[in-house]
């Protein structure tokens, strides 16, 4: 009795457990009661929540610094705006252009194309470097015409805006630079593919959130008051 006991038990979960399992969008197979095997160290989602996170705090400070900007804009006699170097025009087009770049290798990635995805991430980072460039030599300009950070308050907002802008896009150029040295490394499995995707969409979110920070700064810092 206990042999046939056994031999039934041992029956009844070869059962269960054969047969092919149902896979999701990504390969991976899912469990019978709704669960899934995928990682959740790799999903793409949790990627996309830490971005959403860091922005939420760039943008605090950068909300606080604004607050402060116009405050102090309406209760100061000393307040002194500068003529707008030219070149910070030429700059914000070239983070435009970095948006769609990198917008474009995002899909590229999607679609599997890898030559499109390696093309646009390498033009974006060289546009990333030239609007850096640009941004250091709009100070060089304000220096050799007098203006520093002390001479006026608006002065000193203007070299803190740019000057923090800057260092976060440097930040957003040293993720780029990693992104780009992925795609030199061969895949050899689907938990490095969806690493892979889920830096890419989190880098692009954070360079899309520059752009528009960047617009927003520059339209500040040259019409309000």
């Amino acid at each position: 009795m206990a042999a046939t006991a056994t031999s039934t038990d041992t029956t009844v979960h070869a059962g269960v457990g054969s047969g092919p399992r149902p896979r999701n969008g990504n390969g991976f197979h899912q469990n019978g009661g709704g669960g899934d095997d995928l990682p959740l160290r790799f999903a793409p989602a949790r990627y996309r929540i830490g971005i959403w996170m860091a922005i939420a705090s760039i943008l605090m400070l950068f909300v606080a610094l604004t607050s402060a900007y116009i405050v102090r804009s309406a209760s100061s006699d000393d307040w002194h705006r500068i003529a707008m170097p030219k070149v910070l025009w030429l700059s914000t087009a070239l983070l435009v252009i970095s948006s769609i770049t990198i917008e474009l290798s995002r899909r590229s990635l999607q679609n599997k194309n890898e030559s499109g995805y390696s093309l646009w991430l390498i033009n974006t980072v060289v546009l990333g470097i030239a609007f850096v460039a640009s941004q250091l030599v709009a100070w060089r300009q304000l220096v050799r015409q007098g203006v520093y950070l002390a001479s006026n308050p608006y002065n000193s907002f203007f070299y803190l805006f740019t000057g923090a802008h800057g260092l976060h896009v440097l930040g957003g150029l040293c993720a780029l630079a990693y992104l780009v040295i992925r795609t030199r490394g061969a895949r050899k499995s689907v938990d490095a593919e969806l690493r892979r995707a889920g830096a890419a969409d989190a880098v692009t979110i954070y360079w899309h959130f520059m752009d528009g920070l960047w617009i927003g700064l520059f339209m500040l810092l040259t019409f309000w008051k």
